[in-house]
C-alpha cells in the first residue's frame, strides 16, 4: 500500500447565497495546508493529504474524511486539527467530539 492513510479535505466553492455554505469560505484550503505542514513537523509518515471537491457536507464544514477508516470530521480550529493529527493519525484513536454522524451532521 502506497499510503497507510489518505486524508481528503474539502475545498469546495459554492455561491455565497447557498444556505449550506462552502468549505472554501470556511477555510478548507488553509486547513489542508496546515495539516500537511504539521504532519511533516510531527514526523507522521504514510499519510497523504489531498484537497477534495464537494464532499456534500459543507454545512458542517470545514470537513475532512480519513481513509481507509472512512471517518469524517468537522475541523474548525488549529486545536481541532492538532487533535485529529495526534489522536487519529498518529495514535489510531478517534476524536468523537468532532466526528460527523452517518447523515453528515456535525456533533452538537
Amino acid at each position: 500500500m502506497r499510503y497507510r492513510q489518505h486524508v481528503f479535505v474539502c475545498v469546495n466553492e459554492r455561491d455565497a447565497s447557498d444556505p449550506r455554505g462552502c468549505c472554501a469560505a470556511k477555510g478548507g484550503a488553509k486547513l489542508r495546508d496546515y495539516l500537511k505542514r504539521r504532519a511533516v513537523e510531527l514526523g507522521l509518515t504514510g499519510i497523504r493529504m489531498n484537497k477534495a471537491g464537494c464532499l456534500d457536507a459543507c454545512a458542517a464544514g470545514p470537513v475532512l474524511v480519513i481513509y481507509p477508516e472512512g471517518v469524517w470530521y468537522r475541523c474548525e480550529t488549529i486545536k481541532d486539527a492538532d487533535e485529529i493529527l495526534l489522536t487519529h493519525l498518529r495514535d489510531g484513536g478517534r476524536v468523537t467530539r468532532l466526528m460527523l454522524d452517518e447523515a453528515g451532521n456535525a456533533p452538537v
